[in-house]
């Protein structure tokens, strides 16, 4: 096929088949996915590398480890905001390459700090926080990539863009612990560190490997996404687009969107954490990264299934079920978070694996709502600040389940919290768009 000259296409209308390009809107969905994995990985890179920074030797209390998985939420929310209205001002291509780009700057930073125990907390807590451009790039590129496709297909492409994106969370919770394990680059990039498991026992390991493996893909990413990429020509200032603020409904849409997305990116921040405080105290206790990386997969490949399924069946019935589903999950996992023994371990990570996968369903069901319930420039617009808010998930999880536990010695206080905030966005559901006579059915 050939592509049309200039960044910015001259006409688009994806609801009009004679004025709709189904090549380029495919082509563009794959691009940005690529580009959309490499900034989740950047995201939480952060969660893989701290559970190693200990044993390494750097002294950290337990309160400043969740603070460092804390900051890359706290700046992908903030960024998020900004990059919500960045589509209709720079476009896709533009908005794709140098975002894509900018995930140099915490990838090349991180692996030159943790090659010394003499980095500052200060300086790790500023790379935690620019590895935050990962999610921040997230509300960028969802709106652009809904503008190329029809409301009959919005559900199937949003989910397959998200839940392909999201598996770069458990890409690099399951790549890092292989990656960092021999000399990937030799001498060329640094040497090794010394890793002590356990007492009296040390083998050298390469944490820089953890960040230095993605950059030639970050490369090739964003050459892709210049020469490949378009731009629809859907224009607004920033001005012009703070109409979406006026509705309740994107105060809804953002309520459930921090129960599915907040859910998948906090747990999925703090998960490796988590073990280790629950169960780490045991004799033969668990590897935290050989499990961590399960739930965001989980909750990645239920986000694409559920798609073509919110399709078929609508957004707000599919969101109804993730929401009873994560409701009860949580009350599972709290049954496992004061353990006795290691032989709850298993039925406390096939509860968390439950919290993933109603997550992602939700997250997939919820992008459906959106695109049914605002015109398509609105509908960018929400999608983009809800998914901002959604990433401050990490941000909030990691502080508060770290402060609950030196507050009440356990995790359990933090899931009954969550599961009061879960039953309030059943409710509100229910109410505005899955009941019969609901304002908004979708």
């Amino acid at each position: 096929m050939t592509l049309p000259k200039g960044t910015w296409l001259k006409e688009w209308n994806p609801e009009d088949p004679e004025r709709w390009n189904p090549g380029l809107a495919w082509r563009t969905l794959w691009i940005t996915t690529f580009n959309l994995t490499l900034a989740f990985i950047t995201w939480f890179v952060v969660s893989a590398l701290v559970v190693r920074l200990p044993k390494v030797g750097f002294e950290f209390s337990t309160v400043q480890l969740f603070w460092l998985t804390a900051m890359p939420g706290l700046a992908g929310g903030t960024l998020r905001i900004v990059w919500t209205f960045l589509p209709p001002i720079l476009g896709t291509r533009h908005l794709v390459t140098f975002s894509t780009l900018l995930l140099l700057i915490p990838l090349l930073g991180w692996g030159f700090a943790v090659q010394s125990t003499q980095t500052p907390y200060w300086v790790l807590l500023l790379l935690a926080f620019l590895a935050g451009i990962g999610g921040g790039n997230f509300s960028g590129f969802m709106p652009s990539t809904s503008y190329f496709f029809p409301k009959r297909l919005q559900g199937t492409a949003l989910a397959l863009q998200a839940g392909i994106g999201n598996f770069g969370v458990s890409v690099v919770q399951f790549v890092t612990p292989w990656v960092i394990g021999f000399a990937l680059f030799g001498t060329l990039l640094g040497g090794p560190q010394t890793f002590t498991p356990a007492p009296g026992v040390s083998q050298p390991i390469w944490l820089q490997n953890a960040t230095f493996v993605w950059v030639p893909f970050v490369l090739v990413a964003a050459l892709l996404a210049w020469v490949y990429l378009r731009s629809v020509p859907i224009r607004a200032n920033f001005r012009e687009q703070f109409d979406i603020f006026r509705d309740k409904h994107t105060w809804v849409m953002t309520s459930l969107y921090i129960m599915t997305f907040g859910s998948f990116s906090g747990f999925s921040a703090i998960f490796p954490l988590l073990i280790r405080e629950v169960y780490g105290g045991f004799a033969g206790a668990p590897d935290p990264l050989r499990y961590a990386f399960l739930g965001p997969l989980v909750g990645s490949v239920s986000r694409i299934l559920a798609g073509p399924i919110t399709d078929r069946f609508g957004g707000a019935i599919v969101t109804q079920v993730s929401a009873i589903g994560i409701f009860l999950s949580a009350l599972l996992v709290t049954l496992y978070t004061r353990p006795t023994s290691l032989e709850q371990f298993p039925f406390f990570v096939l509860a968390m694996l439950l919290v993933f996968f109603f997550a992602g369903v939700g997250n997939a069901s919820t992008f459906k709502q959106m695109p049914m319930i605002f015109p398509p420039r609105q509908a960018g617009g929400v999608i983009g600040w809800t998914a901002a808010i959604g990433a401050y998930g990490p941000f909030l999880f990691s502080t508060l389940a770290a402060y609950t536990q030196q507050a009440t010695g356990s995790f359990t206080a933090f899931f009954y919290g969550l599961m009061v905030f879960y039953a309030l966005n059943l409710f509100l559901n229910w109410y505005y768009y899955a009941r019969r006579g609901a304002e908004k059915p979708c």
